[in-house]
């Protein structure tokens, strides 16, 4: 019997039907489909394999059973490396304060204007089957999809971070790891974990907020998110402003105590999100902004010490007030958690016109790392998958072509710049020259160094921050962390730089881990940083370097000094 002549046998009609195809397959009920291998061709049952006789050797042509097993193989992407143990939600963003003036940022220029988002919380060290209740700082990673393209938001439960020179990532995040030759976690032996802050004492201020009540949250309902990084927003003249952004939870914030931590499920961060989600309590979060000027930064630092450029250092908020600009809400749990949570892949150097990178190192390390790691653990064309795509008010098209799993291939237009077919190209809206400031000097290699203000930021949290009930869950928390390290130059050495922060916490650590510490830090050397706080000048240097040729000290120590900013 011929088939209807209505019947379009184009393969224009198959692709168009396959990817129309994608929401129906989403939504679909078992009882809805039929059982076939993968390239769709009905089976009986998944059960049954072929094989000689009934008690023979399988069939190699058994396709059904091959299809199965081979792909059951590779079921398993590298997790990520960092962030592995998470979860998340969908939702939508609404600008209720627009900022015009301070940025181009289509999502920020007017009331109501909305967009959708896709949210992923995360643990930083764990594991993927790690516990959610871990004391780890938390990641907090936004998706706008604006309609100038995806703007991802890549922040942390905590508004200042373990380090400030790059090339420590690595190092710091292995110490954070399973130990190479016990294979044992920090939960078992903090040694290593002890080993690196001990010798990178600008940590100390993240130290404290990890080790005290932020450091195990209530879930991620109730937390708050920071860029950490200083970032900067430019509006349509070209004139920008350093910021930072924040994500105040809405449901306020809350934490779960050490003891507590015990008592809760392994996932009880991504059951409290997703149950709350399905009752209808759609959880919200107020995005604001921290800004200041060029001006402002270089006075931040000449008068204050404060470099915003650290990520280890906070803006002070009497200072630079926060402005809200609007809120999310996520009011959409995932169907299917591997395809949008776990392909979920979150980029800081994605940046629609009107948020800038600035030049924080850390930050501009970051920009590359992300969508490399990214690229390794999905594939080329990660931003294909529907959870990772933008949705632009345009259509657009670029030269990428090829490459693993490339569904959009950008048909038979042109993989270069053609004359003939050519693409059209929208006027340049940033002046990068006018954005990115004037830089120049000498290639200089740079490490920081460990000063007096370092020491600001933690001792205001000690003293002015947290009331006393506080103070003594953090002696209790990091004392039973300290219990689990195996050597006692590291103690010593870490109740040193605690003493720099607060004698109070030096003299309450000694008398609970029974660990006499140094009596500072005038006496040490460090191996990750140089000690500009050291009496012996050949103290001062980290350990390796040669004295003075090569020793990386800036005076500055990284921060924009008075003319850092050409035109202000």
């Amino acid at each position: 019997m011929a088939p209807p002549a209505s019947i379009d046998n184009s393969f224009a009609a198959h692709a168009a039907n396959q990817f129309s195809q994608y929401e129906t397959d989403r939504q679909m009920k078992s009882t809805d489909a039929l059982y076939a291998t993968s390239n769709g061709v009905p089976m009986p049952h998944p059960y049954e394999t072929q094989r000689v006789g009934e008690n023979g050797p399988l069939l190699l042509q058994d396709f059904h059973l091959i299809d199965l097993l081979s792909h059951f193989d590779r079921e398993r992407i590298p997790e990520r490396v960092v962030h592995a143990k998470g979860g998340g939600a969908h939702g939508f963003f609404e600008c209720t304060n627009p900022i015009p003036d301070l940025t181009q940022l289509d999502l920020f220029s007017a009331k109501s204007k909305k967009c959708p988002v896709t949210v992923r919380f995360s643990t930083v060290g764990g594991e993927a089957g790690s516990h959610d209740l871990a004391r780890d700082p938390r990641g907090f990673a936004v998706k706008f999809r604006t309609e100038d393209g995806n703007w991802d938001l890549v922040a942390n439960n905590t508004p200042v971070f373990f380090l400030r020179d790059p090339a420590k990532f690595p190092h710091f995040i292995h110490t954070q790891k399973r130990d190479p030759s016990t294979h044992l976690g920090s939960g078992d032996d903090s040694t290593i974990f002890w080993d690196y802050l001990c010798n990178n004492p600008e940590s100390v201020h993240q130290v404290m907020v990890l080790l005290g009540d932020r450091g195990i949250p209530d879930g991620w309902r109730f937390m708050h998110g920071y860029s950490g990084h200083t970032l900067k927003l430019v509006n349509k003249a070209g004139d920008w402003v350093y910021c930072q952004i924040h994500m105040k939870s809405m449901q306020g914030a809350k934490f779960i105590t050490q003891a507590d931590s015990a008592t809760k499920s392994p996932d009880f961060s991504q059951k409290d999100l997703y149950d709350a989600i399905e009752r209808g309590e759609y959880p919200k979060w107020s995005v604001e902004v921290q800004t200041m000027t060029p001006k402002q930064a270089e006075e931040l630092w000449e008068r204050q010490r404060i470099n915003v450029f650290d990520l280890t250092h906070v803006w002070p908020q009497a200072q630079f007030p926060r402005k809200k600009v609007g809120e999310f809400t996520l009011n959409e749990n995932a169907v299917n958690y591997f395809a949008e949570i776990e392909q979920a892949a979150f980029n800081p150097a994605h940046m629609p016109p009107g948020i800038e990178p600035s030049a924080d190192p850390v930050l501009q390390s970051r920009l590359f790392s992300y969508p490399d790691t990214h690229r390794h653990r999905i594939g080329p064309n990660y931003q294909q998958l529907p959870v990772n795509a933008p949705r632009t008010g345009f259509r657009f098209a670029n030269f990428q072509r090829d490459g693993s799993m490339a569904f959009y291939n950008q048909g038979a237009r042109p993989n270069f710049l053609s004359s003939i077919d050519p693409i059209q190209f929208r006027d340049r809206t940033v002046d990068l020259d006018k954005t990115h400031g004037h830089f120049t000097g000498h290639a200089i290699t740079f490490l920081s160094e460990i000063r007096p203000e370092d020491f600001n930021g933690p001792r205001a949290l000690w003293q002015n921050v947290w009331d006393e009930p506080a103070r003594e869950r953090f002696i209790s928390n990091v004392a039973g962390k300290m219990a689990l390290c195996r050597e006692k130059e590291f103690l010593k050495r870490q109740i040193a730089i605690f003493r720099e922060v607060d004698s109070d916490i030096a003299d309450r650590l000694e008398k609970a881990t029974g660990v006499k510490g140094y009596d500072g830090i005038k006496e040490l050397r460090f191996n990750g940083t140089h000690n500009g706080m050291a009496n012996d000048p050949k103290l001062r240097y980290a350990n390796g370097m040669s004295v003075p040729k090569g020793s990386s000290i800036e005076a500055n120590n990284g921060a924009p000094a008075k003319g850092t900013h050409r035109e202000i």
